[in-house]
């Protein structure tokens, strides 16, 4: 990090990677079994539900938005709710199309330098200050991760899920890629760790890329029929159109 960039972030913001005066360390504690609590009491009930990731700069306009909502919706009248970063984009669209549905649409929103607001769509927020919180509640409470395009943030959420699939840290619960041709050059990328070693041809076959809203619907069925029902997660109730 250049000095430039260091002085440029907020006390705030090296607070939430652990840097700082080493006398805060037990208030930090403090802090972050207070969001953990917060973020287990406020989910509480949620399940069964996905999360979703994508791009906060995707437009309504853009056909990745359109896409995004109207998979959130058909998600929702399957039965599932739905979470997200709770910003713009991606999450907007998502959480349009989950309370369109007839799901709950969640927003983990995060404290960021740049603040971004919490869209309008979102019916229940839990506000976090720590990503690694805020992500360990996106992985305790869903059991698929539907992935849109975006960027460095998406990517992070996806190896995320991915890695601690591989790890055995979680169920293998689905990770599914949405947007075809942009996804070209990861597929390839991942061809060639498979090639040299760096993994093993089932963890390739961990990412299922998805064509269409009926494929990701009959994907996360089976998979709540199967992994979800042994692990006790609650039932579906499929919902009519709202």
């Amino acid at each position: 990090m250049e000095m430039r960039e260091l002085h440029a972030a907020s006390p705030e913001a090296l607070e939430s990677i652990g840097w700082g005066s080493s006398s805060d360390d037990r208030a930090r504690v403090a802090r972050i079994e207070a969001e953990l609590e917060r973020g287990f009491g406020q989910l509480r009930g949620i399940e069964p539900a996905v999360s979703i990731f994508g791009s906060a700069r995707a437009r309504p306009n853009d056909p990745v938005y359109a896409e995004s909502r109207g998979v959130a919706r058909e998600v929702a009248r399957a039965g599932f709710n739905v979470l997200t970063g709770g910003g713009p984009g991606v999450m907007e669209a998502s959480s349009r199309g989950c309370r369109e549905g007839g799901g709950v649409s969640v927003g983990l929103t995060i404290e960021l330098p740049n603040e971004q607001a919490t869209n309008p769509f979102v019916e229940r927020e839990v506000p976090f200050r720590y990503f690694f919180a805020r992500k360990l509640m996106f992985v305790r409470y869903s059991c698929a991760f539907l992935i849109f395009p975006g960027g460095f943030g998406t990517l992070d959420e996806a190896f995320e899920a991915l890695t601690l699939v591989q790890t055995h840290k979680i169920p293998h619960f689905p990770v599914l890629l949405f947007g075809g041709d942009y996804w070209s050059g990861l597929l390839q990328q991942l061809g060639v760790m498979v090639d040299q070693g760096a993994i093993s041809p089932e963890d390739r076959a961990r990412i299922h890329i998805v064509a269409n809203t009926g494929d990701a619907i009959a994907i996360l069925h089976r998979c709540h029929g199967g992994l979800c029902a042994a692990l006790h997660k609650p039932p579906l109730h499929v919902r009519g159109a709202t």
